[in-house]
């Protein structure tokens, strides 16, 4: 059944028991505000100020190996530190604090610096696909969360254009993995099934916002979907997280994220920016998923979660359904 509703309307999410409000009658408004000027993505093989690049000197003063696959090393302005002292903290219920110990790595994806996970060869995607599930293992047995994501595009705070993502792994439940967690554990509980496995049944059944349905991974636009083109990325199978997957579930993951950051890219004809990122746990109650989180709503326009988003709730201007149509419309950018 298509869920698509014309009137405004607030739709629940499940996985964090958060509302979000849809309110499709706002993409007629006229807007003055500010837009974005599309910047032009001819950048060079190779740039020698980069610190990423390989053979290059980072900002703290280490050369780069001259790498011609991927590439990791440990953050050399790291947010977390594995040796953080314990500190004395307020005994006040109101004033809780407590020292945080962890890991901040860098994922290099590729050696070309003029190259995103859209449009590297599928050989490079599948070898990124390798790293995130190596590197998950290995911190993993250390941390109790381990966060792997990718900020894609200026918009999105990238500090570099090379093609990296991050790797944050803390002693720590984080916010938002918790409420994912906790929901989770009381539908398993309540119901003895996943919430995410019974989520996909519902989405195939229904169809309206499936965006890529691949072997072993579908990608879809969530019923509750915050930003204008988020997309959610799922395993057709139960998985708890990247280092669960099996080489043909990582070989399939390769070629859905590049059929879905094709379309991203054909969408607006430019490269789009995206936060993205994977949530997964060693853990019965849990399903390994992906989040893409990408600001556009228009080629040189984007969503800003400001004033009610802030103060209230979440709000989009279309719908789940709309957005996944017009992705699944484009091709894939060449």
């Amino acid at each position: 059944m298509n869920h698509t509703i014309e009137v405004p309307h607030r739709r629940f999410n499940p996985l964090t028991g958060q509302w979000v409000l849809v309110s499709t009658g706002r993409t007629q408004r006229p807007w003055t505000g500010q837009t974005d000027a599309v910047v032009a993505s001819d950048r060079p093989e190779y740039d020698p100020d980069c610190y990423l690049c390989p053979g290059n000197t980072r900002a703290g003063g280490v050369d780069n190996p001259q790498y011609d696959s991927t590439f990791v090393f440990t953050n050399d302005f790291a947010s977390l530190n594995p040796l953080t002292p314990d500190v004395a903290v307020s005994d006040h219920p109101l004033l809780q604090a407590h020292s945080e110990h962890g890991t901040c790595r860098v994922i290099c994806f590729s050696p070309r610096h003029d190259l995103t996970l859209a449009n590297m060869p599928a050989a490079a995607v599948r070898a990124t696909v390798e790293l995130w599930a190596s590197q998950v293992e290995e911190l993993s047995a250390s941390y109790e969360w381990v966060q792997v994501f990718e900020n894609r595009g200026e918009l999105m705070g990238a500090s570099n254009p090379h093609p990296h993502g991050q790797i944050w792994a803390g002693s720590a439940l984080p916010t938002l993995p918790g409420l994912e967690d906790s929901h989770q554990l009381a539908y398993t509980t309540d119901t003895g099934r996943l919430l995410l496995s019974d989520y996909l049944d519902e989405e195939l059944t229904d169809g309206s916002r499936i965006v890529v349905d691949g072997e072993a991974w579908v990608v879809l636009v969530p019923y509750w979907a915050v930003w204008p083109y988020e997309t959610m990325v799922l395993p057709k199978e139960s998985i708890g997280h990247l280092d669960d997957t099996t080489n043909a579930q990582r070989d399939d993951l390769a070629a859905v994220l590049q059929k879905l950051l094709g379309r991203y890219d054909a969408l607006f004809s430019r490269s789009f920016p995206y936060s993205m990122g994977w949530h997964g746990r060693h853990a019965d109650h849990w399903t390994l998923h992906g989040h893409f989180f990408p600001p556009l709503m228009g080629p040189d326009r984007q969503k800003f979660m400001v004033g009610y988003e802030m103060l209230a709730e979440a709000q989009r201007d279309i719908s789940a359904e709309d957005a996944a149509d017009r992705l699944r419309s484009v091709g894939e950018r060449t």
